[in-house]
């Protein structure tokens, strides 16, 4: 178990997107934030996010006069990645300096899974929370039934286990994974019909060998061939990481790979990509997964970031360095409640939440319930996060919208190439892809014996 846990912490492409850099960086103020030194109840596009008010009553667990208590997940005590603390922490200050939501304060309770303690940590969020916004634990599986026993919803940042993804009382609000579809077909389709077509005979995969991402690479190999391509290697590599990276730089060589597929910890990737540059070995592409998003990989990388080509799909997220009022509205926040905070893909999901649990809960007044919160979260079609991301369908989260933006990597930083955007800066013009083989399926509350008539 304990390898498991350290494979989905280093491993899960994607579903993780961990990376970013200073929150304190790019940009300025934006239409909803102005300054560092002072803030509106306005964020991009959404007017009176929170608010003062007299709302009275405890209507259900977690929710007072005064007070709204909400579980934040995370895998801080193993990682040392604070980023879903630190979003709380920026949100709850800016809502609660605002008023609250209709005057109750706004408590974020940090619920530490360690990776290995996800279901204890749900038995303590059930205890005494209302709801659960803008976190993310690498096995989120394990605590499922237990959030469905407890008929708690959840407004998560991510999710990364299929059992989770898609769960009853999940409402993502800008999802990393969709169950059932690819996420990164419209991009991968672009890497192998549009921008590297003589790639698409010679594709290699290297995966963590992990159960939880083996399943996720599964499901990349079976919409990558449906895309057309044809892989010439596959092979995975030990959770804890590898010391010599050669013998697998050497089989990528001798299959001809064009195109490399990586799940895993970007600081692995960064040493494979340097034994094949030493060994002048280029290839066309590598995906390199959003968990390489940021300067550390890059820095990492060194020379391989000029020698090689490393892409990556953002999943219709603004970029960090976005000129776009949501955005900077985002750095400004950050720069006020927790300026020394790394801003990450993470940390933008994690904020659509709040924003969308802030919207939904003062839609409720008085009432503020389970029930109440999310049949207002599922009514939202077409959820933007005031603009930090492409619409969302909240209500019918199936199939996923097809939208994707590429980043690039250059020795300055990640740029966005000429990748056919046709909305903005996302392309949307490339169907999504409904897997077709047998991968494990979300929990339901029938699963525990539960129905929506039982939510309070």
């Amino acid at each position: 178990m304990l390898v498991v846990a350290i494979a989905a912490v280093l491993l899960v492409a994607g579903c993780s997107d961990r990376g970013g850099d200073s929150g304190s960086g790019d940009g300025g103020g934006g239409s909803g934030t102005s300054s560092s030194d002072s803030a509106s109840s306005s964020f991009g596009d959404l007017d009176d996010v929170c608010q003062s008010g007299s709302a009275a009553g405890s209507p259900t667990q977690g929710v007072t006069d005064t007070e709204i208590k909400v579980g934040v997940f995370t895998d801080v005590g193993f990682t040392q990645n604070p980023e879903f603390i630190n979003a709380a922490k920026v949100f709850t200050s800016w809502c609660n300096e605002q008023g609250g939501i209709n005057g109750r304060k706004v408590v974020a309770n940090t619920r530490d899974a360690k990776f290995m303690e996800a279901r204890q940590q749900m038995v303590a969020s059930c205890r005494e929370d209302f709801v659960l916004v803008g976190g993310g634990s690498g096995l989120d599986g394990l605590g499922v039934k237990e959030r469905l026993n407890c008929l708690l919803p959840s407004f998560p940042a991510q999710v990364a286990q299929l059992t989770s993804a898609g769960a009853d009382l999940e409402i993502s609000a800008d999802p990393s994974l969709t169950q059932g579809y690819d996420p990164y077909y419209g991009f991968r389709t672009w890497l192998i019909d549009e921008k590297y077509p003589e790639s698409k005979g010679a594709v290699g995969f290297v995966n963590g060998d992990s159960p939880v991402t083996k399943v996720l690479g599964a499901q990349a190999v079976e919409a990558m061939e449906a895309a057309g391509a044809t892989f010439v290697y596959n092979d995975i590599y030990p959770a804890m990481g590898v010391a010599d990276w050669t013998p697998y730089a050497q089989a990528i060589k001798s299959k001809g790979v064009k195109g490399l597929l990586f799940y895993g910890d970007f600081r692995q990737l960064a040493k494979l990509e340097s034994v094949l540059t030493g060994m002048e070995y280029k290839l066309d592409w590598i995906d390199t997964n959003n968990n390489a998003y940021g300067p550390e990989f890059i820095e990492l990388a060194g020379t391989s970031i000029e020698y090689q080509n490393n892409y990556l799909d953002l999943g219709g997220n603004l970029p960090l360095g976005s000129e776009e009022p949501a955005m900077k509205d985002l750095l400004a926040l950050y720069e006020k409640y927790a300026p020394d905070a790394k801003l990450t893909l993470p940390s933008i999901r994690a904020m659509s939440s709040w924003l969308l649990f802030a919207k939904a809960a003062a839609s409720c007044g008085d009432d503020l319930t389970r029930t109440c919160i999310y049949n207002a979260a599922k009514q939202e079609t077409a959820w933007t996060g005031g603009g930090l991301h492409t619409a969302r369908n909240l209500a019918t989260p199936a199939p996923p919208t097809p939208c994707f933006n590429v980043a690039e990597a250059e020795p300055d930083g990640w740029i966005a190439p000429d990748f056919g955007a046709d909305e903005g800066a996302y392309r949307c013009n490339i169907p999504v892809y409904k897997f077709t083989g047998d991968y494990p399926t979300p929990m339901t509350l029938a699963d525990v014996g539960k129905s929506m008539d039982d939510v309070q």
